[in-house]
């Protein structure tokens, strides 16, 4: 397994870490038992946030109640923060979740600028006191939008970026996770799935290690953590085989499609939009028995619904107009379901 070294930060791990937002979907035994299995298994980095509902409180209960277990992991959580009173209430209840005085980076959590020294807000001011303090030991930010990233990189103010990166990143997005490289930066990867369109973990795990990037992998299921872990025991590397089937991939995802990010959320009329903007890709690269069901059909004619409040629109940070793909993906499902295309 190839390691990483994050930036000038000294973190150095294997290039396969864990991505804790989907615990927060299943009890507290099945979360301890993954996020252990996972150190077990040679991971030894794991990211979560204040925003994933209980998925800290989780992680804490997995490795904070183990006698020396914290000095041989690396945690990161995030805030969302956007005055320092509420960078400190989020930062005492992380600490307090994880059961420990420290994080080994702690990150603004999907920001619209690049906090900067003496810009007005106080934060970046306030993750320096933290840092000073002990209680956090890198300084690091998290994005969807691609200006801001770069924004970011070229600012030095931050030891870390996360930003999305999959085999289906566009130039400019290859070109960035290069650029932290360059400046010293440490890059870890979120959406390396691309909220689960992609579903060859070899070609993943492949397309990943030809960069200087670390995944942080979601995982909520058992076989899903046999999967990632099972690298450890099978090195992969880019192949021409690999390198064909991604470029078939790419070109069937090409154009606009919804990563699954869920920013879009909540709807003022009760779409799942993260789901239902991307069904028609969800059918074609899944089976499509479970998607066809009565509940996807009542969940799928929300859609005549909508408003057109453009809210969805506003939030989402890659972009997209929501409105136009929910009605496009609810078009090509009654297709499907009268007969009149297959899958």
């Amino acid at each position: 397994m190839k390691t990483i070294t994050l930036g000038t930060t000294g973190i150095t791990v294997p290039q396969n870490a864990f991505g804790a937002l989907p615990i927060q979907r299943v009890d507290l035994e099945t979360a301890v038992r993954l996020l252990r299995g996972a150190y077990d298994g040679g991971m030894r980095f794991f990211d979560t946030a204040r925003a994933y509902s209980d998925s800290e409180v989780k992680m804490g209960e997995a490795f904070g109640t183990v006698e020396g277990m914290r000095e041989k992991i690396y945690i990161s959580s995030k805030t969302q923060a956007t005055t320092p009173e509420k960078f400190w209430e989020d930062l005492e209840t992380t600490l307090k979740n994880l059961k420990t005085d420290y994080l080994d980076i702690y990150q603004f959590h999907c920001v619209k600028q690049c906090y900067r020294p003496g810009d007005g807000t106080g934060m970046y001011e306030a993750m320096l006191q933290a840092k000073e303090q002990g209680r956090i030991r890198h300084i690091g930010i998290t994005a969807h939008l691609i200006g801001v990233a770069e924004e970011i990189v070229e600012s030095g103010l931050y030891e870390t970026l996360q930003f999305p990166f999959s085999y289906l990143s566009s130039e400019r997005e290859i070109s960035l996770a290069k650029r932290c490289e360059e400046a010293g930066m440490g890059y870890l990867a979120m959406k390396g799935l691309c909220g689960g369109l992609l579903t060859n973990s070899e070609a993943c795990m492949a397309f990943m290690s030809q960069y200087n990037v670390l995944p942080l992998w979601g995982i909520q299921r058992d076989s899903e953590l046999a999967e990632w872990l099972s690298f450890f025991d099978r090195e992969v590397s880019m192949t021409e085989e690999i390198a064909a089937f991604i470029e078939e991939d790419r070109k069937d995802l090409s154009g606009e499609f919804c990563r699954g990010c869920g920013y879009c959320a909540p709807c003022t009329v009760g779409i799942q939009i993260n789901n239902c903007a991307r069904m028609i890709q969800l059918i074609r690269r899944a089976p499509s028995e479970g998607f066809l069901s009565e509940e996807w059909q009542g969940l799928m004619g929300k859609i005549d619904d909508c408003v057109d409040c453009g809210l969805c629109k506003t939030r989402c940070p890659y972009g997209l107009d929501i409105p136009t793909l929910l009605r496009k993906n609810l078009q090509d499902y009654r297709e499907i379901l009268a007969g009149k295309v297959t899958v």
